[in-house]
């Protein structure tokens, strides 16, 4: 399988990590000093940028959220490890800050931060809109990260292996859901919880569109079956996630970028076989009464 963000979402996400944890910090070649280490940044608060779950959906038709939606905003791996700050525009976005939280290679039970510095900020190319999300691809040192973006937030997938800092004795996995610190995002359960309704309601809506289609189109009866796995997905991802269970912000989230994809999905399956399915091409309209037959 392709490595997609939300076709199904699976693999491993990091571990909640100790506060305590050792920090390096992994200076690039050619980088100046680095800034004081362990300085905290305080997490902002959830809020809704104005995007409807329709409009998060409707990646097809360019509605996706972009970068002004997570720029200069702290977001944490999970709600609660790592730190990363992207700046920028649709077409090419920064990364401001990276620290990446992880586990000692000597000693697996130590828990240990990589801070990412550079002469530079770190690029991230704009790779379009595959899944229906505006992706960015970062190429970091021993750990590329590629992104999608979502509203207030990123998701970047699981990696095969993990990504191992030698110099700082470091193993991360960066691969999950990127967002605002769980605790901060308490207070809007409500909203959440609304927004996570209509997200339902969307998603729906594009299931039951391929799923007129995937009786005489196989790759829409094979998205179709692939849906199925998508709640244990969603759930696999969004487990660790901060207080989840109180606010279900990563499960909102989770379903905008399915619905994404879904919608992309759709689109292209549309330019392949026509706005119609084939059973409906094959009918033909009933002459009106009194009409010559051709």
């Amino acid at each position: 399988m392709t490595r997609r963000l939300l076709p199904v979402i699976s693999g491993l996400i990091a571990a909640a990590l100790a506060a305590s944890a050792t920090q390096a910090q992994l200076i690039l070649p050619g980088a100046a000093p680095a800034a004081r280490q362990g300085a905290k940044v305080a997490p902002a608060r959830h809020r809704s940028s104005g995007s409807s779950a329709k409009e998060v959906g409707a990646g097809a038709k360019g509605l996706a959220p972009g970068i002004a939606s997570v720029a200069g905003r702290p977001l944490m791996l999970n709600g609660r490890a790592g730190l990363l700050q992207i700046s920028g525009d649709d077409k090419t976005a920064t990364i401001d800050k990276l620290e990446l939280a992880g586990e000692s290679v000597s000693d697996p039970s130590q828990r240990c931060v990589v801070d990412i510095v550079g002469e530079k900020p770190i690029l991230a190319a704009s790779a379009g809109r595959p899944d229906g999300l505006e992706r960015f691809e970062a190429d970091v040192p021993a750990c590329p990260v590629p992104f999608d973006v979502l509203d207030g937030a990123v998701l970047v997938p699981s990696q095969i292996t993990a990504c191992v800092f030698k110099a700082a004795d470091c193993r991360t996995a960066p691969g999950g859901l990127w967002g605002p610190e769980g605790d901060s995002l308490v207070g809007d359960a409500a909203k959440i919880v609304k927004e996570r309704a209509e997200a339902e309601r969307a998603m729906a809506r594009v299931v039951r569109a391929i799923e007129d289609r995937a009786k005489d189109d196989p790759a829409a009866a094979s998205l179709a079956s692939d849906q199925n796995a998508f709640a244990g997905a969603r759930d696999e991802l969004c487990r660790n996630y901060a207080k989840e269970s109180l606010h279900g912000y990563c499960a909102l989230r989770a379903t905008q970028a399915r619905t994404a994809l879904l919608e992309t999905r759709l689109e292209a399956l549309k330019a392949a076989t026509g706005p119609a399915t084939a059973s409906e091409k094959g009918k033909t309209a009933k002459p009106k009464k009194g009409a010559k037959q051709p």
